[in-house]
């Protein structure tokens, strides 16, 4: 059974892997010149981030408290952080990619 840290880095990493599906769903847009398509899906990745930011803030949190067991730094923790991070470089990648290639703008 998972413990209640374990649930909220899955969480971290599923918010964080759909950020990005979104992210690409928007470079697509951009390989198909369709630009306002592709600042929508960016526009609903950076949403989603949100709730993926919130987690990896609570994890940081309790790390920093001293009044509180910090959250284990084990593989999954890792993994996590990776997924987070692969989605805010994919984002501001392809936001740049929508403006460099939008002629119109």
């Amino acid at each position: 059974m998972m413990v209640s840290t374990e649930m909220e880095i899955m969480e971290l990493i599923t918010t964080a892997g759909e950020s990005k599906a979104k992210a690409f769903e928007a470079l697509k847009m951009v390989k198909e010149k369709k630009f306002d398509e592709a600042r929508a899906a960016i526009a609903q990745a950076r949403k989603i981030d949100v709730q993926a930011h919130k987690i990896q803030t609570s994890l940081i949190t309790r790390d920093i408290d001293e009044e509180q067991e910090s959250p284990e730094i084990g593989l999954l923790m890792v993994h996590a952080q990776d997924h987070y991070m692969t989605s805010q470089l994919a984002k501001d990648l392809i936001e740049s990619l929508i403006e460099v290639f939008d002629d119109e703008k």
